[in-house]
């Protein structure tokens, strides 16, 4: 194959090659073990994306084993004590307010519900901070039958004392019902806080939320902690690891990535939610917030870019249940654009996901045509691990 002429030919998960194009090739683009490797991905994915658990869930939606209603659509839910930042968390994660006017927020007096339509369905609610969600008046099984994950937030620049009793008296009372809730702490508004205080508040809260919850007889507790921020990215990426907790079909989409860097010679490659800034999964390579927040920055311009020259995507394409309309979902936007030291290659995926790829000065743009190529592999397979048609 290495000595042939013509440009490689994408194969279908049966076997049928598609046709070739008659032009001319560099021999360097044609490695058979780096265009193949992900399409030996593609072929096991019926084995592959089946997470080990008796419970069959729809890939598409995240459903966890504790949503009894089936519908496929997992909250989230933000609690905490007034004022802590939960609103403001939501509307910048997800309807993009700009910071600075979240000043003007009022304060949340009742249950807010938000469903968010992207590549996974998911529930937002937004809890006020006075309410006692064990009383008697609240339907608890009503509130936590269908939870995915539960945001407490606890403001780093107040007294979080009482917030932190709150908290453990949630988990608690949560516990013998819906052992499999995830619980997400995020030690917010720490933008406020040098580094030194910051992570003895975050060290200070850990220790306390954990030896409460193990006095009270809950050894090893799965809960989470992240320090966050509305002015700066680290907000998004607490939200993407908390997102990729209800994706069952992750360490799929991480070995479909892994095999993706390793034949490209790509550093770092993240999977983007486009319009929320969320990366749903990313190679199991260690991951720094700067190159995170390089991505992010690079989405936001696609974005700004695609709201002035992009195409209005009916209802009815956006809905199309076949794998080639939703591989064909996608502006076919493919860039590769040097950021300072690094290459950054973007391509989207389909409607609600873009790939981003970062490389070093050794990817020169004559691999291109090879990183194309197993993108395009990569994107028949992810049509297969998210078949929005289902829905």
């Amino acid at each position: 194959m290495a000595g042939q002429s013509h440009s490689p030919t994408r194969s279908h998960p049966d076997g049928d090659p598609a046709a070739a194009d008659d032009q001319p090739a560099d021999s360097s683009m044609l490695k058979p073990a780096a265009q193949l490797t992900l399409m030996r991905y593609l072929q096991d994915l019926p084995d592959a994306d089946i997470p080990p658990s008796p419970v069959q869930p729809r890939y598409h939606t995240g459903r966890l084993p504790n949503n009894k209603a089936g519908d496929g659509k997992p909250r989230l839910l933000l609690m905490g004590q007034r004022r802590s930042g939960k609103s403001s968390i939501s509307s910048v994660v997800f309807h993009k307010l700009p910071p600075s006017e979240t000043l003007y927020l009022e304060t949340t007096t009742r249950i807010k519900k938000e469903s968010m339509h992207s590549f996974m369905d998911f529930q937002v609610w937004d809890f006020p901070g006075h309410l006692d969600y064990f009383d008697p008046a609240f339907d608890v099984d009503n509130i936590f039958d269908e939870i995915g994950a539960l945001i407490w937030v606890i403001d780093a620049q107040d007294e979080y004392l009482d917030a932190i009793v709150r908290l453990n008296a949630t988990i608690l009372n949560l516990h013998q019902t819906y052992p499999n809730i995830n619980v997400e702490v995020f030690v917010h508004k720490v933008d406020g806080l040098s580094d030194d205080f910051r992570n003895e508040v975050i060290q200070d809260i850990t220790q306390r939320v954990m030896d409460e919850l193990s006095d009270n007889g809950y050894e090893n507790a799965p809960v989470s902690f992240y320090s966050t921020s509305i002015y700066d990215h680290s907000i998004f990426d607490a939200f993407s690891k908390v997102i990729q907790k209800l994706i069952p079909q992750l360490p799929t989409l991480e070995a479909l990535l892994d095999s993706l860097i390793r034949n490209c010679h790509i550093e770092k490659a993240y999977l983007f939610d486009v319009l929320s800034k969320i990366y749903i999964a990313t190679d199991t390579s260690p991951t720094d917030i700067g190159s995170y927040e390089i991505c992010s920055d690079y989405i936001d311009v696609v974005v700004d870019v695609s709201e002035i020259y992009g195409w209005d995507r009916g209802d009815d394409e956006a809905q199309a249940g076949n794998n080639e309309n939703a591989i064909n979902d996608a502006e076919s936007l493919i860039t590769l654009e040097k950021k300072s030291n690094n290459y950054l290659y973007l391509r989207e995926i389909n409607k609600y996901l873009a790939l981003i790829c970062l490389m070093g000065d050794d990817s020169p743009a004559d691999k291109k045509p090879l990183i194309d190529y197993n993108v395009g592999v990569f994107q028949e397979a992810l049509a297969q691990v998210f078949p929005r048609g289902e829905k």
